[in-house]
This record gives C-alpha cells, structure tokens and sequence, in this order.
C-alpha cells in the first residue's frame, strides 16, 4: 500500500510539472536570457492570461535587441492584440536600419495595420521596383493608332505608404501621358523617331504626386503601329453620306412617281372632259342647223376641212424616222 501511495505521488507531481512547464514558458524565459533580452517569467504568465502567444513577441523582441534597436515589449505585444504582424514589422524595422531609411516602429505598425506589406515596402525602397504597363492605343493628329508599352522604375515612399495611391493609379496615370502626347503629335512618325518624348512628357506631368511610390524612370519598352483611324473614319463618314444620299435620292423617286400618277390621272381627267366636249358637238351641228344658223353647204366644207387635217397628220407621221415619237 505504502509502494501504490509514492507511485501516485509520483504521477501526481510529475503532471503537476507538465502543467507548470506547458502554462509557463521557462525555456522561452531561458533563451530570451540567454539572448541578453531581461523578461520577467511573471510578464509571460501574465502574456498567457491575455491570450498572447510569448513566443510571437519574444522572438522578434530577441531579433530586434540583437539588430541593435529599442523596441520595447509593451509595444509589440500591443501591435499583436490590434491584429498587426510582429515579426513582419521587426523585419522591416531591422531592413530600414541597415539600409540607413529612417522608419519608426509607429509608422512601420501603422503601415502594417493598414494592410500594406511593410517588408515589401522597405525592400522596394531599397531596390526599386518595376511596373509593366499594359499596352496603351492613341491616335496622332494623322490619324494613325500607335500601341505602346512603357515600364515605370519607382521607388517605395515610406511617408505616404499610408494614405498613398498604389500602382493601378501609377499604371493609370501613365497610360494617360502616353495618350496625350500620342494624341498632342502632328503626325505618328513624330513619336516613331522620339520616342523619349513620351517619358519627358510623363516625368514632367508629376504623376507620383499622391501615391506611396516615386517614380524614378518612365521607360517606352515598345512602340507599334495599329490601324488607320482616320482613314477608316473617312471610310465610315463616305459611307453614312452614300447611304442619306441613296435614301434622299430614293425619296425624289418616289416623288416624282407620285408626280407622274398625278399627272397620269390628270391626263384621263382631261381626255374624258374632251370626249365630253366632242359628244356635244354633233349635238350643237343639229342645233345650228335646225335654227337655220349653219348651212349644209357650211356643213360639208366644215367636213372637208377635218378630212384636209387628219390626212395632213397621217402623212406627217408617216414622214418621220423610225424610232422617233
């Protein structure tokens, strides 16, 4: 029985141990030391209690004393409770110092709550970076589209890295110097020959005002011909003038086909008055001679005449040319 009661002393001590050993960091607590890093066991306790991993701070608080910067533990362990990543800012910090860029710990944390990769922004700062601009079309005053490609060289600014634009606006910005002064040359050889003329134009325009980079260099990486805009415009306007002119044309065919119906019915409306005026004639001859105003001899020297003048237009007809009305 005595045997049993050590064994489950024993056991009980050794959990007791585990317990102690897995809630407080001791060999965290020994490395920091080790390290030079002065932390009271009691403040990881007390990191436990707060739900904050000791080793997401001391870590980077080692790193950072060895780097040879003041960084206090309060600080990051604030930075970690507001969502921030510790390590990441520590290495930006450590970045920015050896490469002489002066960067704070408030501004550096700051960038980082503010969802930019502040790392990434030091190392920009340090190589600069290159952006690929899509391929840009512009029109000269000739006419002529010309495609072109640039590659912008720009540099991470650490003071506007909060609140700044980012490289859409930089690409954006550019595409539009590029189309201005496409657009401002006579003619599409101008910017064959030059085109440098289009960096200059950028770089004078000051288009990093703003944004969190600084534009070092604007580079033409390619220059190509496209279509023939004004020509195809030209093509597009003749066509829209044939086809008001074809329906103009079609509408004063229509008119005069209207014009020739009217006349048409007007004709009839004539020929049958004049057959009107002629059945009256036999009857005013009846009249006339029954009133004693026409003679018979009057009469047949009236029908003489009409006999004369119907011969006379049978051998006029008869005299003209085959083919002529």
């Amino acid at each position: 029985m005595e045997g049993l009661g050590v064994l489950f002393l024993a056991f009980v001590v050794l959990i007791l141990v585990f317990l102690f050993f897995s809630f407080i960091p001791v060999g965290l607590w020994i490395s920091a030391w080790a390290a030079g890093v002065r932390v009271p066991l009691l403040t990881l306790v007390a990191m436990r209690l707060r739900r904050v991993p000791p080793a997401k701070i001391i870590y980077p608080l080692i790193k950072a004393t060895k780097a040879g910067l003041d960084v206090r533990l309060d600080r990051l362990e604030a930075h970690y409770l507001a969502g921030g990543n510790v390590d990441r800012v520590v290495d930006a910090l450590i970045a920015a110092d050896k490469a002489g860029i002066k960067l704070t710990f408030d501004r550096a944390a700051a960038i980082d709550l503010a969802g930019r990769d502040v790392l990434e922004a030091v190392r920009v700062s340090v190589n600069p970076k290159v952006i690929q601009t899509p391929m840009v079309a512009a029109v000269a005053k000739d006419g002529i589209q010309l495609l072109a490609t640039a590659r912008v060289t720009v540099r991470a600014n650490i003071d506007r890295l909060v609140g700044g634009a980012g490289e859409e606006t930089i690409i954006a910005r550019v595409g539009e110097g590029i189309v201005t002064t496409i657009g401002s040359a006579n003619s599409h050889k101008e910017v064959l020959e030059n085109p440098d003329r289009i960096s200059k134009t950028v770089l004078e325009k000051g288009l990093d005002a703003g944004t969190a980079f600084e534009i070092l260099s604007v580079d033409i990486a390619d220059v190509d011909v496209g279509k023939n805009i004004g020509a195809q415009l030209q093509i597009d306007q003749a066509e829209a003038d044939k086809k008001i002119a074809q329906a103009k044309a079609e509408e004063r065919r229509a008119m005069a086909v209207a014009a020739e119906q009217e006349n048409r019915a007007l004709v009839e409306a004539m020929r049958a008055k004049l057959v009107e005026a002629q059945a009256q004639v036999p009857l005013a001859l009846a009249e006339a001679l029954r009133k004693g105003n026409l003679g018979v001899m009057d009469y047949y020297r009236l029908k003489n005449i009409e006999a004369d003048t119907d011969m006379r237009e049978s051998i006029s007809r008869a005299a003209k040319p085959e083919g002529e009305e």
